[in-house]
């Protein structure tokens, strides 16, 4: 293409790069900038071979319109405005800036001295002006055609009936033998039929994927040989990671999303809208800080010199600016329509909340959410925590939003643990933490409840370590949490000793069974349905290795029976999906009002004595509901036993049950009781730390069923 010499005005909006079928308008938001120049490279990114001046300025919007341009077209800006730190100003256009809303990257990132703004080896650090050029060790922005249309239907799942599960796209690929060497670790591994299939048998109906949008390793990291592997460090928000492309086109992510689909499966996007990858003062300059750093980041008010640090990251996004919010909502608006995901996770959420005033559920991103016809049923889930002031706002996100839960991780933990005093927590948490979420109309769902997730111990090894063993961080094992409320029933690590062992196996098969039988949402972090382990590493985020990835070909047995078994409860909770409330139960007042009611080992109903006893460690949750397909009452029993010694358990007296059919017994390895010994009547014998599902069998069932037995025996018998 023959490049034109100089833009015409074009327009303000959309913001980034569009090309309209004749040519490409670029729009760029500045504030505080001086001048623009848009920066044109080789198809590689590396070599720059004009620059061009942005002719108009409209509403703080620089733009230009390059005719004859398309897709294709690789360029950066360079920005120019005032060195001026203590007033929050750093504009450095020796330093090419990456376009806020670039979609596609080209060019590998490479560290470099030159990164920097100011003279990283000079004693005044950032005080001094830095007039090296970056361009050979920075990617490019690529134009791409826009993504349009749909290949499916709607079919979002209700929150009620949603079973997340997390995982990684590079680790959840990469050692997998059905997929294409070529294709492994990429988005087109995911999109592999066995990758979906796999996931669809486990009973999943949406996989939240950690960081898909661009990021680079932090520089600490690179000096210790390590890299950031799970992906909370963005470059650009609107592009896909390229390493996880496993050809040169962005349509690979539409392609994974619509396998999914195809499958019935929800895909979720784990979203980092916090921090950048640009760091603190003495980090480097990429994008945002040489477009418009006083806009683009908080900054404390004495000297803009510093950065609010609410993230622990270096920085902290200006979610108070206009612009910034408007970036963020054209973002989850992109990756909604044009790559069809159906809900999203955002990491450290309190900072889209936080206001001059501090956590605000009606800030200005949360309305701008709200109203949006684009993300109507999408699917947002906070983690509501971050180290900022009142950083802990679980609970306090607006109504629609739905919040990780770690106070229900944490208490399902120590339950099992045996600790003393636990059992009303725990009863709080498995009834969806009404004593958090019921209020301003929100329900259960809002509860997303996990016991491991990306961060911190895998199930396998919540019981295998007491202590984290994050050695090869190189951190001296100082990262990552303290208090994992862990045990290793009697030695660190694996073990040879077959009673420890098939205890352990044991606890696995109580933590899923007690996750999926909650009300709420669960998540499973992926490969625990496999007894995954990472050696006792609970802070992995910067290991590229066997101790993420999942490695297919030395799944145990031990591993493919606990798959089966997940299988099996997901079976459980959409059978009874009824009974998995989306409003939140209490005392029913008519008989056909759905009931939890809670039992003491004795079959006696629950009262506030026995919710003192310090030590018990035993409790029946009976779930009671109308089945939509019979229109018959139904009860389902579920007892949680956490003590390390057996119990026999009273099943409760009640009018018109017969007998009790064990549907689940974590005792045994596969879950699934002996179809020959089920039948339970007054007394359920409980092995130590197990929990047992039970469906009550009416009186008219139990007698045809009796009967029939009895006809056999005697034709046997004849």
């Amino acid at each position: 293409m023959k490049q034109a010499v100089s833009l015409v005005p074009g327009n303000a909006y959309p913001l980034g790069a569009t090309w309209d079928g004749e040519g490409v308008n670029f729009a760029l938001f500045s504030a505080n900038a001086e001048r623009v120049e848009l920066c044109l490279f080789t198809p590689d990114g590396s070599r720059e071979i004009q620059r061009l001046e942005m002719p108009r300025l409209t509403n703080q919007v620089w733009h230009g319109y390059l005719p004859k341009a398309g897709p294709g077209t690789v360029y950066a800006y360079r920005v120019h405005g005032p060195w001026q730190i203590h007033m929050g100003h750093r504009f450095n256009a020796n330093k090419i800036s990456l376009d806020p809303y670039c979609k596609q990257l080209v060019g590998k990132f490479q560290w470099s001295d030159t990164h920097y703004g100011f003279d990283i080896n000079h004693v005044d650090k950032d005080l001094k002006f830095d007039k090296r050029d970056n361009k050979a060790f920075m990617p490019k922005c690529v134009v791409v055609e826009d993504i349009v249309g749909s290949t499916r239907v709607s079919h979002r799942v209700p929150l009620s009936k949603t079973v997340l599960y997390e995982t990684h796209v590079r680790g959840f690929t990469i050692s997998h033998p059905g997929i294409p060497p070529e294709q492994r670790g990429c988005f087109a591994g995911m999109a592999n039929e066995q990758v979906v299939s796999y996931i669809k048998s486990l009973g999943i109906t949406s996989v939240e994927l950690m960081p898909i949008q661009s990021f680079v390793s932090e520089y600490f990291l690179k000096e210790k040989g390590l890299v950031n592997y799970w992906g909370y460090n963005s470059l650009c928000f609107f592009a896909p990671h390229q390493d996880y492309l496993s050809g040169n086109s962005i349509l690979e992510v539409r392609k994974m999303v619509d396998a999914f689909h195809e499958a019935g499966i929800e895909v979720i996007l784990d979203v980092v809208f916090n921090h950048t990858a640009e760091g603190g003062r003495l980090g480097p300059s990429f994008s945002y800080r040489g477009i418009d750093n006083l806009s683009y980041y908080r900054l404390q008010p004495e000297d803009k010199r510093f950065y609010i640090n609410d993230t622990g990251c270096g920085n902290t996004l200006n979610m108070m600016h206009p612009r910034v919010v408007q970036m963020f909502m054209d973002c989850v608006r992109y990756w909604a329509s044009a790559m069809q995901v159906d809900g999203f996770r955002f990491d450290l959420a309190p900072v889209l909340g936080r206001e001059s005033y501090g956590f605000d559920q009606g800030s200005g991103f949360f309305d701008a959410m709200m109203q949006d016809p684009v993300l109507a049923g999408t699917k947002l889930i906070a983690e509501p925590w971050d180290i900022g002031p009142g950083g802990y706002q679980l609970g306090h996100f607006p109504p629609g939003w739905s919040e990780w839960n770690d106070r229900y991780r944490d208490t399902v933990r120590r339950f099992w643990r045996g600790d003393a005093g636990v059992l009303p927590e725990f009863a709080r948490r498995i009834h969806g933490s009404s004593d958090i979420f019921e209020h301003d109309g929100r329900k259960p769902s809002a509860s997303i409840n996990f016991i491991t997730s990306h961060d911190g111990f895998t199930l396998n090894d919540l019981v295998t370590y007491r202590e984290r063993h994050n050695e090869i961080n190189g951190e001296d094992n100082q990262d990552g949490h303290r208090e994992n409320y862990s045990d290793n029933f009697g030695i660190e690590g694996p073990s040879s000793d077959k009673s420890i062992n098939v205890l352990r196996q044991r606890q696995q098969r109580n933590f899923l069974a007690t996750l999926l039988l909650s009300q709420g949402v669960p998540m499973l972090s992926g490969g625990d349905e496999s007894c995954r382990s990472k050696h006792g590493n609970n802070n992995s985020y910067c290991q590229d290795n066997v101790i993420n990835w999942i490695n297919w070909d030395k799944i145990s047995e031990e591993g493919r029976m606990q798959q089966r078994f997940t299988a099996h409860l997901t079976a459980l909770r959409a059978r009874f999906s009824y009974l998995f409330f989306d409003r939140y139960v209490h005392e029913a007042m008519h008989d056909n009002d759905p009931q939890i009611l809670w039992y003491n080992n004795s079959g006696e109903l629950m009262q506030a004595s026995h919710w003192q006893e310090h030590h018990a460690r035993t409790l029946g949750c009976m779930l009671v509901g109308i089945d939509p397909q019979t229109n018959q009452r139904e009860r389902v029993l579920i007892v949680f036993h956490a003590d390390r010694g057996a119990l026999g358990f009273r099943l409760p007296i009640i009018a018109g049950v017969a007998q009790w059919e064990i549907l689940l017994d974590t005792a045994t390895q596969s879950g699934v009781p002996d179809p020959n010994n089920c039948k339970v009547v007054n007394r359920l014998n409980l092995f130590s730390c197990s929990t047992v599902v039970l469906l009550a069998r009416q009186v008219e069932f139990a007698k045809e069923e009796s009967t029939a037995i009895a006809q056999v025996e005697e034709s046997i018998q004849s």
